[in-house]
C-alpha cells in the first residue's frame, strides 16, 4: 500500500528529517516534510493521508501560523485526513484542544514518539 502519503510538519528541521526518516525505514509510504504549516496548506490537494503536525511551527518563520490554526484549516480542507499532533507540551488542556479541533492523536515529543507514532500510523493507515 505505497500509495498512502504521510505529512509531517515541523519547523525543527532535525526532528523532521528523523521522524521522516523513521517513518520511511518502517512503512511503505510516501512521506513528505514541511517546515511550516503554509508550505503543507499549499500541497494539501496532494490529498495527504496522514499528517504529523508540530504544535508550534514559529521558530524558522516568526510570522508562522502555530499548528492549531494549521489544524483548523486542513480540517476545513479535508475532514478525511488523519491528523497526529506532535508536541512537548504536556499539559491536558491543550491535548483535550487539537483533539476538539479535530485530531485523532496528540503525540508527546520525547524518547517513545517513534515508536507511539509507529503504532499511530499503523493504526490509521493499515
Amino acid at each position: 500500500m505505497a500509495d498512502k502519503k504521510i505529512f509531517i510538519v515541523d519547523d525543527d528541521a532535525m526532528l523532521a528529517t528523523m521522524l521522516a526518516d523513521h517513518v520511511r525505514g518502517t512503512t511503505p509510504h510516501q512521506v513528505s516534510v514541511f517546515h511550516t504549516g503554509e508550505e503543507c496548506l499549499a500541497q494539501l490537494h496532494l490529498h495527504p493521508d496522514l499528517v504529523i503536525l508540530d504544535y508550534y511551527l514559529n521558530s524558522v518563520v516568526k510570522d508562522a501560523a502555530d499548528g492549531m490554526r494549521i489544524l483548523e484549516k486542513i480540517k476545513k480542507l479535508d475532514r478525511q485526513v488523519h491528523v497526529i499532533m506532535l508536541s512537548s507540551q504536556t499539559q491536558y488542556g491543550i491535548a483535550l484542544q487539537t483533539v476538539q479541533k479535530g485530531a485523532e492523536q496528540y503525540v508527546i515529543k520525547g524518547k517513545d514518539q517513534f515508536d507511539e507514532i509507529d503504532r499511530l500510523v499503523k493504526e490509521m493507515l493499515g
